[in-house]
């Protein structure tokens, strides 16, 4: 088993009810595992969102009119301060479950994909380029590995 930080906050809150969602203990698996070897102490919120509140985020923040799978948002601390304080992950369950059916994807590897991605993005990571994009899909590939989730991008 993956053990993560020494010290790993999880926040899980749902804006939505929460039949047939991952539990916050899923959650808390995947992130650990992102989180493994890269850092000792970390706090990360984590929402599920239906599609109006997720559209209103991503119209909001990144200027986009529709429901978006996964929004990262890191912490942007005042310098000096030192908190383990990562960011917030929002996944969006109605596109979620849209992609993992279009993608003939088990909705909860896709869940564990995207919480992963959203994590490498709260720790730097981004895929604006073909080299970002395969070093983010390289560690991706491993972190769902050590899980026992297929390739997601196979």
């Amino acid at each position: 088993m993956t053990r993560g930080p020494i010290q790993l906050d999880v926040a899980v809150s749902y804006g939505l009810p929460r039949k047939g969602l991952p539990g916050s203990a899923s959650f808390r698996k995947w992130i650990a595992a992102t989180l493994e070897t890269r850092i000792l102490r970390a706090d990360v919120g984590l929402r599920i969102v239906d599609a109006r509140e997720g559209r209103s985020l991503n119209h909001h923040y990144r200027g986009k009119d529709y429901a978006t799978n996964v929004l990262s948002f890191p912490a942007e601390l005042p310098k000096g301060v030192k908190l383990p304080l990562l960011g917030d992950i929002v996944l969006c369950a109605p596109v979620v479950a849209r992609e993992a059916r279009e993608q003939h994807k088990p909705l909860i590897a896709h869940y564990a994909h995207l919480t992963i991605h959203g994590v490498l993005h709260l720790l730097g990571f981004d895929h604006q380029d073909e080299r970002e994009a395969i070093v983010m899909e390289t560690i991706e590939r491993g972190v769902l590995a050590t899980l026992g989730v297929a390739d997601p991008y196979h």
